[in-house]
């Protein structure tokens, strides 16, 4: 019996073996549409080419020739005026008539360059609003393919999120600091500037480039010593600090205790680019030869320490000062100096071209501390300084004066365009400015002649 069922057994597997298999297909179909996700690629192309076309520096540009026609046509007048009182016919009235004429041509090319400038904006400005209006009806259009209601639904939770911020924020409506703030400067709002108190030919006066000033925090003994970096190769370049004992050392060209060497080849790594440096501490502050370098360079021991800025930082000339018919070269970096320390301020790609300012943390390792992002534009601006946390910008009025018209404060983020104070000029172009905490005198270079004046605040005038 056992045998039997054994070989029904065997029989039925023999059986299962031969059979053919079978598969189970089915068909799906819904009645969604397909979404085109080449659509969806075409709109970002079209989004990002337009971000591209449209650029702050545009809006900049457009602001500094109006403000250079504005500038420029007062000056026309005055020209004029000394034309009709100096006017006799001989040689006083044909001088000034040739200035009214050299007015009038420089007056002519930036109403040129205006009007060029404004066609072009026009046209983008219709070509903007043409692409927007149509990214604006196939992202309409592409709403209809999302039957779950996600893109709904996540506008209705922004809002939900928007009025509770704004309801918590009501309860509590004064925001507390990230930080301690830095305090108010010791001495008062800052006023005005008055001089020239200082007006002397650098040493040996052949150098257009450079920067000089005091130490803020002296060793003791040297409270009364000045310094001076000349660029001595191309206007670009410089691989030594030059050390006087005294401001009358420096005004009759005797230096001592003399050069301090960074090294003796110039340029090389780890020397000086640009005229925008800065001493504190007994080191000195300047943009690293061919780098997007912060160098700091002991004068004891001799040695360079630096530190590199944030990626997209624009050097070598690519992010300087300017005014409307120049540039300064290789100002990229401006190092400053106030009651708090030492400053950097730059630009980066990712800020559009407008100024960055970071704190360099002077005491032990060389690193960059806070960072605040501005909304002026560098290449609008032709000199910075920092007093009392405050940055302060300037712009080229003309050739006698330069306006400091921008400030923005580290303690509350409160920027102005309405400084409004102005400084006479011994020379057109000033290549650095360098403020000292020490006496509260603001140090120019200007084309090769040393140049200084006095700030006045509320609580020193």
């Amino acid at each position: 019996m056992k045998l039997d069922v054994i070989l029904l057994l065997c029989a039925l597997f023999a059986l299962s073996q031969q059979a053919p298999s079978s598969e189970c297909e089915c068909e799906l179909t819904t009645s969604e549409k397909l979404f085109p996700h080449d659509k969806l690629e075409a709109l970002e192309d079209s989004a990002s080419k337009c971000n591209s076309d449209i650029t702050p520096q545009q809006a900049s540009e457009l602001d500094i020739l109006l403000l250079g026609l504005e500038r420029r046509l007062p000056q026309l007048q005055e020209d004029v005026s000394i034309l009709e009182r100096e006017d006799d016919g001989q040689l006083y009235g044909v001088i000034s008539l040739q200035v009214v004429e050299n007015e009038l041509v420089q007056i002519n090319q930036l109403v040129a360059r205006l009007k060029s400038a404004t066609l072009g904006h026009q046209r983008l400005t219709a070509n903007a609003t043409q692409q927007l209006e149509k990214l604006k009806a196939e992202l309409k259009e592409l709403e209809t393919y999302d039957t779950m209601q996600v893109v709904n639904t996540q506008q209705t939770n922004q809002r939900l999120k928007r009025d509770l911020d704004q309801c918590t924020n009501g309860l509590d409506p004064i925001p507390k600091p990230s930080q301690p703030p830095r305090g108010n400067c010791p001495h008062g709002q800052f006023l005005n500037i008055t001089g020239p108190r200082v007006f002397t030919a650098g040493e040996p006066g052949s150098h257009k480039y450079g920067a000089w000033g005091r130490d803020p925090k002296p060793e003791p003994g040297k409270e009364s010593w000045y310094w001076l970096v000349m660029l001595t190769s191309s206007n670009r370049f410089a691989h030594y600090v030059r050390l006087y004992s005294s401001l009358s050392s420096l005004i009759v060209g005797v230096s001592k205790p003399g050069n301090v060497m960074i090294h003796s080849a110039n340029p090389t790594t780890n020397t000086i680019q640009g005229p925008n440096v800065v001493l504190y501490g007994e080191a000195l502050y300047y943009n690293c030869y061919n780098q997007d370098t912060v160098c700091r360079f002991n004068l004891t021991s001799k040695t360079v320490t630096n530190i590199k800025l944030p990626i997209g930082t624009r050097f070598n000339s690519k992010g300087n000062f300017c005014h409307l018919d120049e540039c300064y070269p290789f100002t990229d970096l401006d190092l400053a100096t106030d009651e708090s320390g030492v400053w950097v301020i730059y630009t980066t790609t990712q800020d559009f071209g407008n100024l960055v300012l970071s704190k360099v943390e002077e005491d032990g390792p060389l690193r960059l501390g806070q960072t605040w992002h501005t909304s002026v534009y560098k290449q609008g601006v032709t000199n910075t300084f920092m007093a009392c946390g405050v940055l302060y910008a300037t712009r080229y009025v003309n050739k006698e004066v330069e306006e400091i018209f921008y400030s923005f404060d580290t303690a509350t983020g409160e920027e102005r365009f309405n400084v409004g104070i102005f400084i006479n000029k011994m020379s057109p172009n000033i290549q650095s400015l360098n403020y000292s905490p020490v006496d509260q005198m603001l140090h120019a270079y200007c084309d090769s002649f040393l140049v200084s004046y006095k700030v006045l605040f509320e609580y020193n005038r």
